[in-house]
């Protein structure tokens, strides 16, 4: 069928916590075409790259089809009764705290309500938690011990509002870069500010009033001080207060505090605090800075204590905003995913809401203590505790700390289930069972994004092979383990009913989370549903919280928290001198299971980096485009040097998205401690200690290639093309035989070769064809190789007569790296329109060649490459 004949449906991105609207049309032929929702209130329209590459990621390619057992493909039937059978015979010999779930903010709210039921409501153990944890579990506790509970105040018409922004460990810009457009937006309407607290110099800073590099982990000391300047300042809303208790104890320790050392200057810190009191309308906006740290619900407690202190809560253009990095983070938190919680905010531990959600199941009994967090979880896995593991939709193996620790724990366990769309990825590779499930574009359901609006995620391409909803999956196994009176669900709008009507519940215990509102839609109305923020009683639609003082405590209170500085868990020393900062990069999404399969995406930063001060670099002997061998204490990984002063002296930092899959040695949480917040059990991920060596590299090597290669070098990090595939490969010693090396790598034992091979200096080109097209290439050279890579990729399944030459014709075009990825601009493309059209503003290169005009991300680097050549020619 013509795709132009195709319905448009209504969904929503799968990526960030925004939660954006997307308009979905199928070609007929397995594609997808993908835009932004203009009615949607989250995006109104607007896409970030990964978004706008959604159609790229939909193919079958590499996707599980079929139910398997012990590498063996199997029938749905045996598969989940074998998954039931041997989940009920461990419980029966080891009694139910023997065996976890582990899921994952992929997952619909439907999905994460039938896992949530099936372990604490019928199997009887709180041992269900998610990869949330590691995300925003601080900001969870934080909002708990000040509110009363988990309650985002704000929505993201306050960003639209404020006359101040306040960042805080967020790179906004390149991890909800809608939001940063907003915020964009507000800064030219209405000249809002913005403030960017962060060791890093990130995309974030461009345009920024005022960048605070303070120390990692200094957060605690920042705001204690800005507390007690408010104090002095007297910007307290006395009024406010009345609603509050804990304010003299907090002020005490502020006080106690407000020496501690943050990095930054005395100027720097009464510039900040002046500018965030003489500001009524002000937003912190915090992320995985905050929270990845062993005192992130203290920096959660120390950032509500200024907006309580100030009466800056609830009110537009007011208000602490946590963004989640999953698109159902906040869906997770609504149904009780983590290990600490009740479905709709209600407390494991409370006896009276325990009794409730008994009753409302129709179970004997609940668990009374929480279950093991993901930390937690997986040390119980590695000891043998847990026995019996069912992990769906996330990626352990790698995006755990001490992620080495984790797989090893994993292939130990004597069962382990995986639900996911794909059997490659490292954790999948460890599985007794795999249950293949459908994808983003073939699931229906439900998901609540950072501002509580709950959107509806519509099927739009059917579900391929074997493949079935996790909701069902989940149903099925609860039915079979004998619990086939709570899982009588036979589609997906039933389930949303049931997780509505028990909110009603947690609404007469005067909590939070409540849509009973919806517990009574109909089928129709559940497939019609516009996007709805929460709560949704008979009382009250939507809005916000807390303006009038009013919160979730026993005595209607929020608390002022005292809380005080202390420095991450893991110390530098002599042995691992730096300080490790990890995060993501602009265009890839946590182990790029899904961006991976996007060419665009993979254009922009195709291998793992380390960014290195320069100074560091010199004193460890490291130039550009080195190889860096990163040691810690339970790990070590192979990195890309990246020499910027956008870090600190002392400070380095490594994004967290390769795997096995797509370059062994940059699995990067292999060097993170599992170190954790005390009260929250999230991980430190942003503050480990490392040691930094330049990898003694024997041969460097870039390949090309229609289809995967055989990658087996000590370092190589393989990424996806239009044409193929590329790959940055590094060895300690030479093959004896680059010919063989190359048709081994190309699998074409019976290609044409084409050499330029010079053993004495250590280089070699090598080129495969067969039928008079290029199969694929590689280029040797003892340091690191120098050609045109983005010319290069195009050039596989082409004759390509000159391809070891290593550059394009000098008449051919040749964009060079890709910097806009929405419209795939290459730098050299900016440069050439920048000195032959006389383009002098970001503004003007945008609306000559549209680079930076769809999420504005690549807006920074833009301004960064015209900043460094007009700072050249200035300098001729």
């Amino acid at each position: 069928m013509d795709g132009s004949a195709m319905p448009v449906v209504r969904s929503t991105c799968p990526y960030c916590g925004v939660g954006c609207g997307v308009l979905l049309r199928a070609d007929g032929a397995g594609g997808l075409d993908v835009r932004g929702d203009p009615d949607h209130p989250a995006n109104r329209g607007r896409l970030c790259s990964k978004g706008a590459a959604l159609g790229e990621t939909v193919g079958l390619e590499n996707r599980l089809l079929t139910p398997r057992v012990d590498g063996q493909d199997m029938g749905w039937d045996r598969a989940l009764q074998h998954v039931a059978d041997r989940f009920s015979q461990t419980i029966a010999q080891h009694g139910p705290d023997s065996v976890a779930f582990y899921v994952s903010g992929q997952m619909l709210t439907e999905d994460y309500y039938v896992a949530n039921k099936l372990m604490k409501g019928f199997i009887g153990s709180a041992n269900i938690d998610t990869n949330s944890r590691l995300c925003m579990a601080s900001s969870v506790a934080g909002h708990k011990r000040a509110f009363g509970s988990d309650t985002v105040p704000g929505t993201y018409e306050d960003i639209d509002e404020a006359d101040l922004v306040v960042l805080v460990g967020s790179n906004l810009a390149w991890c909800h870069p809608v939001l940063y457009q907003r915020l964009l937006g507000a800064r030219a309407a209405r000249g809002t500010k913005i403030v960017v607290i962060d060791p890093r110099r990130t995309a974030s800073c461009d345009g920024a009033d005022m960048h605070l590099a303070l120390e990692p982990g200094s957060d605690v000391a920042l705001f204690n001080r800005l507390y007690s300047e408010i104090y002095d300042g007297g910007a307290c809303d006395a009024d406010f207060l009345r609603h509050t208790s804990g304010y003299d104890e907090t002020l005490h320790t502020a006080r106690i505090e407000s020496g501690a050392a943050t990095g930054l200057s005395e100027a720097e810190i009464i510039a900040f605090c002046r500018l965030w009191m003489q500001h009524e309308k002000v937003v912190t906006i915090y992320s995985q800075g905050v929270n990845q740290s062993t005192s992130g619900s203290d920096k959660v407690n120390a950032i509500l204590n200024c907006h309580l202190a100030t009466g800056r809560i609830g009110k537009p253009g007011c208000g602490p905003f946590s963004v989640t990095g999953q698109p159902n983070a906040m869906g997770g938190r609504e149904v009780g995913g983590l290990a600490n919680m009740l479905a709709c905010h209600l407390e494991l531990e409370n006896a009276d809401h325990s009794a409730a959600v008994r009753d409302f199941w129709g179970v004997p009994s609940l668990p009374n203590k929480p279950g093991l967090k993901a930390v937690d979880m997986f040390q119980a896995v590695g000891d043998g505790r847990i026995k019996a593991l069912w992990i769906i939709h996330t990626n352990p193996a790698v995006s755990m700390p001490e992620a080495d620790a984790v797989r090893d724990a994993i292939s130990e366990c004597p069962f382990v289930v995986v639900s996911d769309i794909t059997d490659q990825t490292d954790t999948a590779r460890l599985a007794d069972v795999l249950l293949p499930a459908t994808a983003w574009a073939e699931k229906d359901g439900t998901v609540t994004n950072s501002d509580r609006t709950i959107s509806r995620q519509r099927s739009v391409l059917p579900a391929p092979g074997q493949t079935r909803p996790d909701w069902l999956i989940l149903t099925e196994v609860g039915r079979r383990m004998g619990f086939e009176t709570g899982f009588q669900f036979d589609r997906v709008a039933e389930i949303f009913r049931e997780y509505a009507a028990l909110s009603g519940i947690a609404g007469r215990f005067e909590r939070d989370f409540d849509i009973s509102g919806l517990a009574k839609i109909t089928d129709q109305q559940y497939d019609d549903f516009s996007p709805q923020r929460w709560p949704v009683t008979a009382a009250r639609e939507g809005g916000r919280f807390f303006a009038d003082g009013q919160f979730f405590h026993s005595d209607g209170k929020a608390r002022l928290l005292p809380v005080s500085w202390r420095p991450p868990a893991a110390r530098t020393t002599r042995r691992y001198p730096f300080r490790l900062n990890t995060g993501r990069v602009r265009d890839q999404w946590h182990t790029m299971t899904r961006t991976g399969q996007s060419p665009r995406l993979s254009a922009h930063l195709a291998e793992p980096f380390l960014e290195i001060h320069p100074e560091d670099a010199t004193a460890s002997g490291i130039h550009p485009s080195d190889l860096v061998e990163v040691s810690s204490p339970t790990g070590v990984s192979i990195l890309r040097a990246r020499i910027t002063d956008a870090v600190q002296k002392g400070q380095v930092f490594a994004p967290m998205h390769w795997t096995a899959e797509t370059a062994p040695s940059a699995r990067i949480d292999a060097l993170i401690a599992a170190a954790c917040d005390p009260v929250s059990g999230q991980p430190e991920s942003k503050a480990g200690v490392v040691d930094l060596r330049r990898f003694d590299a024997g041969w460097y090597g870039f390949a090309i290639a229609q289809k995967p290669m055989h990658l087996t070098a000590d370092y190589w990090a393989l990424a996806r093309t239009s044409h193929g595939f590329r790959a940055e490969l590094a060895g300690r010693l030479q093959p004896d035989d680059w010919e063989a090396e190359a048709r081994r790598l190309f699998d074409a034992p019976t290609a044409v070769l084409t050499t330029i091979i010079d053993a004495r200096r250590g280089s070699a080109r090598i080129a495969a064809h067969a039928d008079g097209l290029l199969l694929g290439a590689l280029f040797v050279s003892p340091t690191p190789v120098a050609i045109m890579r983005d010319y290069l990729v195009t050039l596989p399944g082409t004759r390509a007569a000159g391809a070891l030459t290593g550059r394009p014709a000098a008449d051919a075009p040749n964009p060079g790296p890709t910097l806009c990825s929405c419209f795939g601009v290459g730098v050299n493309t900016i440069l050439e329109a920048i000195e032959t059209r006389g383009l002098m503003s970001v503004e003007s290169i945008g609306e000559a060649l549209g680079a930076g005009t769809n999420c504005g991300s690549c807006r920074p680097e833009i301004a960064e490459l015209l900043n460094n050549l007009l700072t050249r020619e200035a300098a001729e």
